[in-house]
């Protein structure tokens, strides 16, 4: 009888915390998404109060006004690269770190990975300092280099854990097929590390389309802005445009979702591996 109640008491609770954490995390957005089809008059009313009418010439005034499109590219073409750019990086240095034991080798692994405890806002004078050197202010080249390489740790460190749980086994079966060192990289270890790759990748494609900091620091034409940037258009010193901004954060919230729902499996798949050796 104790045991029944406790188990009832357990499924009730269990329940309850989980339906607590999913409108902790739901909640919001959806606040979001009705706020942006509401007026700023009925938004500065009741923040929390259902549409009137619902608003959907926010988005159109979202898109033509900040010129959203420009953003959106340039946010497409800096992430996309930047995350090309990590991911070949990475992996490069993953696959040295984790088949070939050399002098030195954990202590620089453990150097790379500890960039994961440093903020990224600690480095933004060295960063500015660096490509204000190199005359890469305000290009997407900057951008993209510096995208690339805040991403690194996180990149190199789920790299070298998935390339330690693939058995040794098939490598040592391609030296004595006579592949060579670059040969096993590009032809053994990259095809079975696909999962690996698109969990780096998808992490390291949401980090640089969400960055705000250094898109504020090292552009300043509108020509080279991400679309995170380019949302505080919306507001100045006289008059803010609320519901058009939450619109936009809306348009720019839908790619780092759709770019997450796509490749969730891999991500799992790729963040699961290596926890369970036979």
């Amino acid at each position: 009888m104790g045991n029944e109640i406790f188990n009832k008491i357990y499924y009730y609770l269990k329940w309850i915390i989980i339906i607590i954490f999913v409108i902790y995390a739901v909640f919001p957005f959806l606040w979001l998404v009705l706020t942006s089809l509401k007026t700023n008059a009925e938004l500065l009313d009741n923040p929390f109060s259902l549409p009137n009418k619902f608003q959907f010439k926010n988005y159109k005034e979202a898109v033509t006004s900040a010129g959203l499109g420009q953003l959106i590219l340039n946010s497409l073409i800096i992430s996309s690269i930047a995350t090309f750019i990590n991911i070949i990086i990475s992996s490069m240095f993953a696959y040295s770190i984790s088949r070939h034991k050399f002098f030195g080798g954990n202590f620089l692994f453990l150097m790379v990975v500890s960039g994961i405890l440093v903020p990224l806002n600690a480095l933004i004078i060295p960063y500015f300092a660096i490509i204000n050197y190199l005359n890469l202010y305000d290009t997407r080249i900057g951008l993209i280099l510096v995208y690339s390489a805040v991403g690194l740790p996180v990149s190199i460190y789920i790299l070298t854990e998935f390339f330690k749980s693939i058995p040794k086994e098939i490598e040592e079966a391609a030296v004595v097929d006579g592949c060579n060192f670059l040969q096993r990289y590009t032809k053994i270890m990259l095809p079975l590390s696909v999962p690996g790759l698109m969990t780096a990748g998808t992490f390291q494609f949401i980090l640089c389309w969400n960055e705000f900091i250094y898109a504020m620091l090292l552009t300043s034409s509108k020509n080279i802005r991400t679309i995170q940037f380019g949302i505080s258009y919306f507001t100045n010193e006289f008059f803010s445009d609320y519901v058009s901004m939450f619109a936009a954060i809306v348009i720019s919230i839908i790619p780092s979702i759709a770019v997450f729902i796509l490749f969730q499996e891999r991500v799992i798949t790729g963040l699961t591996a290596g926890a369970v050796k036979g």
